[in-house]
């Protein structure tokens, strides 16, 4: 394991050589130099992981030094030495952006754990820079695929709503597509250079949610071996998008109250504020009115959640875009497969008839499946669930009929829980979510059915 950098910078030689050896003895690669010129010559040649800079130095000062170390190497973290007559000008130097800072003389084992923290925090700042690196979705509007009315006045909303930083709660049925909504909010807003953080707050245990959202101390709990920084500073500038937000618990709720209220939080485990410049966006596929009204979701929260809603119609309500998303589907699944296959009219027939209660996600899912059983270069009506191919229209009153009498309650959920599973080849957490249940009540059903 490589050792972690030291450089000490201090005009005492003594001091510098005893030291030294001291951190050496501790595991640090440790480098010495006695003023802030030499200093910053090596760090520009080494970029030490952490540098302790003495307050005091002849020719060019230790605030001077701060400032040329941060504009040469803005990963290294400086610790502050100070004497006792000098604390002020090390708490400024903490302003400017040191990390700590330390009076002399410190006892090793405090200054060793003071090092550390040092270590850790830039471990947790290369990670988040990394995160908003890859947390920045491009703009989606080529693949917002639609053309009827709905969707048309579902797009204009989003043009007016993303230029404003409102928070904004999107509702809709499970698969309808809410969090490609809440991306293409971002791409469109002023933020869009900043990360975008996805939270799937139905996915997560409670204490573990308010690690993930609010970040944890080292040792807050068991387990909690280093710090670690909450999804709302990997968000910092960018967007944070709650998903499924009617699941999260009354103690969470008040904590992201505090957040919308203040834009200040607490990591797990400490008492010290953290600032955030954040945009909330929310999503649901539960009736949260109903929810406030049970008294099950704060009311005053709900309310600053929901300060513009955006509901995303259900597939079957959009006409027409069931044609222009299966062809879609299966031009970007052709490219991925390196095929080119096509949709026959009566396939598309079918689709056009099918009720869609996984939405866009489940047509997805079909289109895929067909492409991947599909031999020649056409899919047809065989090449679909057999769910799809067991209706027809009635020939009066359009609406659907069964070939065969109606199964039971208990055949009509096997059925369509094989359909979602062979949808998503087998993959219990997206044949969950088009059948807009958990995971757990997924493999429940598959227990009392047999399955397992």
């Amino acid at each position: 394991m490589k050792q972690p950098s030291l450089l000490l910078v201090d005009d005492d030689a003594a001091f510098r050589h005893v030291m030294a050896g001291e951190l050496g003895r501790f595991g640090y690669q440790v480098d010495a130099v006695g003023t802030g010129e030499e200093a910053i010559e090596r760090v520009a040649a080494a970029e030490p992981e952490v540098v302790l800079l003495d307050l005091r130095l002849p020719g060019m000062g230790g605030i001077e030094t701060l400032k040329a170390i941060q504009a040469a190497t803005p990963s290294t973290e400086v610790i502050m030495l100070t004497g006792h007559g000098s604390i002020d000008t090390a708490i400024e130097s903490v302003r400017i952006g040191a990390c700590d800072y330390v009076v002399k003389p410190c006892p090793l084992d405090e200054l060793q754990i003071r090092i550390q923290r040092a270590i850790e925090r830039r471990c947790l700042r290369q990670r988040a820079t990394l995160l908003e690196r890859g947390l920045t979705p491009p703009d989606l509007s080529n693949s917002f695929i639609g053309d009827s009315p709905e969707f048309r006045r579902l797009l204009n909303l989003i043009e007016r709503v993303a230029p404003s930083d409102s928070t904004v709660l999107i509702t809709g049925e499970t698969g309808a597509g809410k969090e490609r909504v809440a991306k293409l909010i971002h791409a469109r807003s002023s933020r869009r250079s900043k990360p975008f953080v996805v939270v799937e707050c139905a996915a997560l245990q409670e204490s573990l949610l308010q690690s993930e959202l609010f970040g944890h101390e080292r040792g807050a709990f068991t387990g909690a071996d280093r710090a670690k920084p909450g999804l709302f500073e990997v968000a910092n500038g960018g967007t944070i998008f709650l998903d499924e937000i009617g699941e999260i618990s009354p103690a969470t709720q008040t904590k992201l109250l505090r957040v919308l209220d203040t834009s200040t939080f607490r990591h797990v485990g400490s008492t010290r504020e953290i600032r955030v410049d954040v945009r909330i966006l929310t999503a649901t596929n539960r009736d949260v009115p109903a929810m406030v009204r049970q008294r099950l979701f704060r009311e005053d929260l709900f309310y600053r959640l929901s300060t513009i809603t955006v509901e995303v119609p259900p597939l079957r309500a959009r006409g027409g875009d069931v044609d222009l998303l299966a062809q879609h589907f299966a031009s970007v699944l052709n490219e991925r497969f390196g095929s080119n296959k096509q949709i026959s009219e009566a396939a598309l027939q079918l689709l056009r008839r099918h009720n869609w209660p996984g939405n866009v996600r489940e047509l997805l899912h079909v289109v895929e499946a067909a492409l991947v059983l599909c031999e020649g270069s056409q899919v047809l009506p065989e090449h679909l669930p057999a769910s799809l191919r067991a209706m027809k229209p009635a020939a009066q009153t359009g609406t659907l009929v069964q070939d065969t009498p109606l199964p039971t309650l208990q055949e009509a959920e096997l059925i369509h829980i094989r359909m979602a599973l062979a949808a998503s080849k087998g993959h219990r957490g997206n044949a969950a979510k088009i059948l807009g249940i958990s995971e757990r009540n997924l493999y429940r059903k598959l227990r009392e059915h047999g399955l397992v």
